[in-house]
């Protein structure tokens, strides 16, 4: 089942979307899309936390 992140629900205001086959490949894509759009360099602990929790089946 695909694996969706919605940006705005991790605490950023922005519309981007993260669609993924799997949960890993959802947490690279979101830390991707952080660093590109967000200017995120790093990934700590508790943006993880908050990026799982964010996660739902698609």
């Amino acid at each position: 089942m695909e694996k969706v992140i919605h940006c705005r629900d991790v605490g950023f205001d922005c519309d981007g979307i993260i669609k993924a086959n799997t949960e890993e490949e959802a947490l690279q894509l979101a830390a991707e899309h952080a660093n590109s759009v967000h200017g995120v360099t790093e990934v700590t602990p508790e943006i993880v936390t908050k990026l799982k929790r964010a996660i739902r089946n698609g």
